[in-house]
């Protein structure tokens, strides 16, 4: 930052940039560990379904804050609005999460299940690029390369989840597959786990660490360390 003090305008929309941060740093992985528990809940209560929304509604505001930065720059509120878009289809299909523990016998609600976990992972994508966007126009070259090396990393994984999810999923429902592919579902079943901690959980981490380190760098720049 230059050493002429920024214009109060600039100022607030700085400080909502780093509270949009701050929301969307502790909303990932709340989102993710109660989103996962409903899902896996024979009888889900309310009270997760209610927190997994709170939870959805709170990523949101943080995208809705961190849009006030900035307006001018279409490339960065282009991603901003597909990532809120995600938002919005990731807080309409929380309630499913419900309803298919509810009823297992409808298909329609597997099927919503199944597209909140891609929104999902879309989101997570998107969200990598908007971090990308935002580190371009920061001053702080440490910041700005290694947000564009990790956030390529991220996209990378998130593409290989979603690759592998398919493959599973045609794999599991359609009967006619050769016997290989019925042996790669048996192995990707056996270490999904695995396979979830890999693809979800360390693009996760990166994601929140350069949301971390991006507020950092907004709040010693501007603000003398002040949280």
């Amino acid at each position: 930052m230059s050493d002429t003090p920024p214009n109060p305008e600039l100022l607030r929309s700085l400080g909502r940039l780093a509270r949009g941060l701050s929301a969307l740093f502790w909303g990932l992985p709340a989102a993710l560990i109660v989103s996962v528990r409903a899902a896996k809940s024979e009888w889900p209560p309310m009270w997760m379904i209610g927190t997994a929304l709170a939870l959805d509604v709170l990523l949101l505001y943080g995208l809705w804050e961190m849009g006030a930065f900035q307006k001018q720059e279409r490339p960065w509120h282009a991603a901003l609005d597909r990532a809120r878009l995600l938002a919005l289809v990731n807080l309409g299909l929380s309630p499913f999460l419900y309803w298919a523990n509810r009823v297992p016998a409808e298909n329609f609600f597997d099927v919503a299940v199944l597209v909140l976990g891609a929104s999902a992972i879309l989101f997570l994508f998107n969200l990598n690029i908007v971090l990308e966007r935002l580190g371009a126009m920061l001053p702080d070259e440490t910041l700005r390369h290694e947000t564009k090396q990790f956030t390529a990393i991220n996209r990378g994984l998130l593409v290989s989840l979603l690759l592998v999810c398919v493959a599973y999923l045609c794999c599991e429902r359609l009967p006619n597959l050769p016997v290989s592919f019925r042996i790669a579902a048996f192995y990707l079943d056996q270490f999904g786990m695995v396979g979830m901690i890999v693809l979800v959980l360390l693009p996760l981490a990166m994601t929140m660490a350069l949301i971390w380190k991006t507020k950092e760098v907004i709040l010693e720049s501007v603000f003398g360390g002040r949280s």
